[in-house]
């Protein structure tokens, strides 16, 4: 059977009710190519300056875009959905915000009324559905992902019809991410003009996702506003406020991991947003109140959560997602070894898959220096797979799903694709792929497999 016949086939069978996996039958079975690479240039081409951008992606950073798509079903959309918004919802208890601060750096208890955009909640597809592992800051990938959106093409017209009723298109995408960005910066100045943005990671230029803060640089300059790509140790603070190379900066778009500004690289910044003199997003609270570690903790806790104030539809939608979390300690260290096999280990300050470890991957000397640091543990929730065509052979990748968030309102859900213990951007075949909303139905379908065209 063709491609686009067999994904017909799974599409009828599930239209008529009998198909409640047909997400899982295409993640396994459809190794059709959904990227069109000849769309995706043409989607970087709209700057005299795109060819570098494209060159980079091309031969430095060929596993960015996967060349497949992601099914997943809406029912499991809209439950990532509902989780969030429990979570927002603990988020905004005084008692939570006292909580989390009382753990957190000095700096993250300065208020702000900026929310910090790009709020990360990664999610793995278990069998009882998805379950949230962890939150992210300043998640990267969303405007990647918005681009990645214009190239793809559909194997029938069934799928086709399914892609035109997801999520907003690309210059949609775009358009609220600008104003994601007014809004903070209203939030904190009013009416006051935003005049120049400020992207601040280390060494930029080193950055693999580099192509994604050039991206945001035309972005900004389409809608009228200067924006510079800067490492932190460029900046400049006094009584004028904070200024790149004598420029002032209104409002930093922050990707820096150092959280809470505490690098000597980042004392411009620091001194920047404990005076107030700049708008920064995200910002050290915004990090302290849901990306740290040790918050989920509290979170995989019913009894924390009810002393915290929370109410009881927001515990059991949190309770039926969040792995169980424990924080590490030494005097317990006998039984996180003996448990090691069902736990996943995350340093509680850390950020992305650095110094994590699958429990059943560890040494002992690993383990050691686990129990010497500053880590949580949480129950292992193996991530769903998604079967892709690389070099005319099947090859099963592991899925995550990553649901771009601003102040409680889910903008973008994407995958990311990957071998290994943890997302890489590495792995042929993978990296950042669109996610397709399906319709929810009945029984898991005898459908026959959408082979590569």
């Amino acid at each position: 059977m063709s491609a686009p016949a067999a994904v017909k086939s799974i599409l009828a069978g599930f239209a008529a009710g009998g198909c409640a996996g047909m997400a899982e039958a295409l993640n396994a079975g459809c190794q059709c190519v959904s990227l069109d690479r000849q769309a995706l240039v043409a989607a970087l081409a709209r700057d005299p300056r795109d060819g570098a951008l494209q060159a980079m992606l091309a031969e430095s950073r060929p596993h960015l875009f996967s060349d497949s798509m992601a099914f997943v079903s809406a029912r499991h959309v809209r439950r990532m959905a509902e989780v969030i918004a429990a979570i927002e919802r603990v988020v905004a208890l005084p008692a939570w915000q006292d909580a989390v601060l009382a753990w957190a750096p000095a700096c993250a208890r300065r208020a702000s009324r900026a929310a910090g955009v790009f709020l990360g909640y990664d999610f793995h597809l278990a069998a009882d559905g998805p379950r949230p592992i962890e939150i992210n800051t300043s998640a990267g990938g969303g405007l990647l992902n918005a681009i990645l959106g214009r190239a793809q093409r559909a194997c029938c017209a069934e799928v086709a019809e399914a892609m035109g009723s997801g999520q907003g298109g690309a210059a949609d995408l775009e358009a609220r991410f600008v104003a994601m960005f007014r809004a903070e910066w209203a939030a904190e100045r009013g009416n006051a003009p935003l005049r120049h943005v400020a992207i601040v990671d280390e060494a930029p230029q080193g950055q693999y996702l580099l192509p994604e803060f050039l991206l945001f640089q035309r972005l900004f300059e389409h809608h009228g506003i200067a924006a510079s790509i800067c490492d932190p140790t460029e900046l400049s603070h006094g009584p004028q406020g904070l200024s790149l190379q004598g420029r002032p900066v209104d409002l930093v778009y922050n990707r820096l991991t150092d959280f809470a500004f505490d690098a000597p690289a980042s004392a411009a910044l620091r001194d920047a947003w404990l005076a107030g003199s700049v708008v920064i997003t995200p910002h050290p609270r915004a990090h302290a109140l849901y990306a740290d570690k040790r918050n989920l903790v509290l979170l995989s806790s019913p009894d924390a959560l009810r002393g915290l104030g929370a109410d009881e539809a927001s515990i059991a939608l949190i309770q039926a997602g969040v792995p169980r979390t424990e924080v590490v300690s030494r005097d317990r260290a006998d039984d996180f070894w003996a448990r090691r096999r069902g736990l996943f280990f995350k340093p509680a300050s850390g950020f992305g898959s650095r110094g994590a470890y699958r429990g059943d991957k560890l040494t002992r000397r690993v383990f050691d220096e686990i129990i010497a640091g500053d880590y949580i543990a949480q129950a292992f929730v193996p991530p769903s797979e998604r079967r892709v065509e690389v070099a005319g052979a099947p090859v099963d990748l592991k899925m995550d799903l990553r649901n771009y968030v601003y102040r409680g309102e889910v903008q973008l859900v994407t995958a990311r694709l990957y071998q290994g213990q943890t997302t890489n951007f590495r792995t042929p075949g993978g990296g950042f792929a669109p996610v397709l909303a399906l319709p929810d139905g009945g029984a898991e379908p005898a459908a026959p497999c959408c082979q590569g065209h």
